[in-house]
């Protein structure tokens, strides 16, 4: 059985994500946290909660995803999986962060693995495939869980919209076609665990978004 904790957190209110099974394995997808405050939230619940934290799995290196990547890398001392196409992002977070004003973090040297070749990643006993859904930016993936019918897509597709593609990386006409060739083929009932705002559906974006109907 698979659980779900959502922390929403840094000034761009992103979701950063805890997936844990019954048999306390964990990882962390998308870590953004980004004070004192929102690293304490993420600890005390993996205290509380007597999670072994296994990795870390990135959906793309934009900087509202990566805030806490090195916190946890250094934290957990766990793997951090991303696609290669996004190191060019994940180099850039330094910069960008000095350029919000927000704390610096050594980001480039923190992947161990590249997602380019894997099909599927596991998580305990659960295992999700990896799917590439560029369009928000060059590298980015989502994974999805067949039998949970649920799928973690960063930044591609929102509650009624999609992600933004004049940031680096991002490309319109990509996004599109990920969106409906990919994205619409999973099954309705699938939730859409997005990396800002609230879940949806597949079926509910298919029928309601105002960008992309099918």
């Amino acid at each position: 059985m698979l659980h779900v904790k959502k922390f929403s957190v840094n000034p761009f209110q992103e979701n950063s994500y805890v997936l844990f099974t019954n048999d306390k394995n964990a990882v962390i997808i998308d870590p953004g946290f980004s004070n004192e405050v929102e690293e304490k939230q993420l600890l005390t619940f993996i205290a509380t909660n007597q999670l072994t934290v296994e990795a870390i799995w990135l959906t793309h290196a934009h900087i509202d995803h990566i805030m806490g990547l090195s916190f946890c890398k250094n934290q957990f001392k766990v793997p951090v999986y991303m696609h290669s196409l996004e190191k060019a992002n994940l180099a850039m977070g330094a910069d960008l962060a000095a350029r919000y004003g927000l704390p610096f973090n050594n980001f480039s040297d923190s992947i161990d693995f590249e997602l380019d070749q894997m099909e599927r990643i596991n998580l305990g006993n659960e295992t999700f495939e990896i799917h590439f859904t560029p369009g928000h930016s060059a590298g980015s993936v989502s994974f999805y869980n067949k039998e949970l019918k649920c799928i973690f897509s960063g930044d591609v597709l929102f509650l009624q919209s999609i992600g933004r593609t004049d940031l680096p990386g991002g490309n319109h006409q990509k996004l599109q076609k990920t969106i409906v060739e990919k994205m619409y083929t999973f099954p309705a009932e699938t939730i859409v665990y997005s990396g800002h705002g609230a879940e949806t559906s597949i079926g509910f974006e298919k029928e309601n978004n105002p960008f992309f109907r099918a």
